[in-house]
C-alpha cells in the first residue's frame, strides 16, 4: 500500500504498555480516514441481550487488554501495520435503549467508513449489531458471504411475544433482507428449544459445522469444508460471538454455553482464512465485567482482531484484492 502519512502503534520500547489512553493495539485515534486502509469501531450496544448484559464494556475492555498486541504475526507470516494504516476510530454513539436509532447511529459511522474504502474491524456490543453492519456492507458489496462462529444459532424469529430485534434473532432479519449470499455456522452447540430449531439451517442452504465436528476431526478439516463453500475472491464477512469459545478461556459473555472450542482452536479457525478476500470481521458479545483479574476474555477478543486484520494484509500483501 502507498501512503502519503505513515501511521503506526506507539513503539512499547519507547512508551511502556501501561502508559498512554488505551486505543486498540496502541494505534493512532482519528476520525480522519485520509489515507487510513483499516478502521477498529467499538459499538457499545447490548439493548439487544437476552440474559446477562455489560456487552455495552466490550469495546472498552478489549482496548485495555490490546496492548500488548506485538506488530508481527508469526503464523500468518505478515506484519500488518506495515501493510496497511491501521486506526481506532472510536465508537459509534449508541442510544441505550432504542435499537432502531443505534442501526442509525451505525449506518451513519460505518457508512463513513466504508465509503471511504475502509475495512471495519468492529468490537461490540451484543449480537443484534452485525445486523446493521450487514446492511452496510451489502450497499457496499451486494449480498455478502458470511462465517458465523458461535454457540447458537441467532435465527429465533421472536422474543418474548414480539421483539424481532435481539442477539438471537439478527440472523434471521439479515436472511430475510437479503443481506447474505452464501452462510455457515460453526461451533454451535447446547441446548435447543425444540428439534425445529436445526430445521431452519436446512430450510435456508446453512452450512452448519457443531462444536463436535471441531472437537473430533479438527479445526483443519471443519474450516476447509465451510471455505469450499466460499469462493476466495467473492467478498466474506466473519461474525465471531466470543460464546463459540469455552467458558474456560472465555467466561465474560453473556450466554456462555460449555464444551466450546478453545482458544488455540479459535485463532487457528481465523488464521485459516488466508486467501479468501475478508472483507471485514466482528466480535462481539465481550462483557468484561464477568470476567476474572486476567481478563482472559477481552484478551482473547483482541488477539482474535489482530488475526482478522492479519489475515487481511497478508492477503493485500498477496495481491488478493480487498475492495
Amino acid at each position: 500500500m502507498k501512503h502519503r502519512r505513515r501511521l503506526q502503534p506507539l513503539d512499547a520500547m519507547l512508551s511502556p504498555r501501561f502508559g498512554q489512553v488505551a486505543t486498540f493495539g496502541r494505534l493512532p485515534y482519528t476520525t480522519d480516514l485520509t489515507d487510513v486502509d483499516v478502521a477498529f469501531l467499538g459499538i457499545p450496544f447490548d439493548g439487544g441481550t437476552s440474559f446477562r448484559s455489560g456487552a455495552r464494556m466490550g469495546p472498552a475492555g478489549v482496548r485495555e487488554n490490546s496492548r500488548l498486541l506485538r506488530p508481527y504475526n508469526m503464523f500468518v507470516e505478515v506484519r500488518p501495520f506495515d501493510v496497511f494504516n491501521v486506526v481506532d476510530y472510536g465508537d459509534v454513539d449508541v442510544v441505550p435503549s432504542s435499537f432502531a436509532r443505534t442501526c442509525g447511529a451505525i449506518s451513519a459511522r460505518l457508512g463513513a467508513v466504508l465509503d471511504h474504502h475502509v475495512i471495519p474491524l468492529i468490537c461490540g456490543g451484543d449480537h443484534s449489531i452485525t445486523l446493521p453492519v450487514l446492511r452496510e456492507l451489502r450497499r457496499l458489496h451486494g449480498p455478502i458471504n458470511l462465517i458465523h462462529f458461535d454457540s447458537h444459532f441467532d435465527f429465533w424469529d421472536t422474543y418474548w411475544g414480539e421483539e424481532k430485534y435481539t442477539h438471537g434473532t439478527w440472523l434471521r432479519r439479515a436472511l430475510e433482507e437479503g443481506l447474505l449470499g452464501k452462510v455457515a455456522q460453526a461451533g454451535i452447540r447446547g441446548p435447543q428449544f425444540g428439534v425445529e430449531d436445526l430445521q431452519f439451517s436446512t430450510d435456508h442452504d446453512i452450512l452448519v459445522e457443531t462444536i463436535r465436528a471441531f472437537h473430533i476431526a479438527g479445526v483443519d478439516p471443519v474450516m476447509e469444508r465451510i471455505l469450499a463453500r466460499m469462493p476466495a475472491t467473492e467478498p466474506l464477512y466473519v461474525s465471531w460471538d466470543i460464546d463459540v469459545v469455552d467458558p474456560a478461556f472465555a467466561a465474560a459473555t453473556g450466554t456462555p454455553e460449555v464444551g466450546g472450542l478453545t482458544s488455540w482452536q479459535a485463532l487457528e479457525s481465523l488464521r485459516s482464512l488466508v486467501g479468501h478476500r475478508l472483507v471485514g470481521l466482528d466480535v462481539v458479545e465481550v462483557a468484561p465485567v464477568y470476567d476474572g483479574p486476567g481478563a482472559t476474555t477481552s484478551l482473547l477478543a483482541a488477539n482474535l482482531l489482530f488475526e482478522g486484520l492479519s489475515v487481511i494484509a497478508r492477503n493485500a500483501a498477496s495481491g488478493l484484492a480487498v475492495w
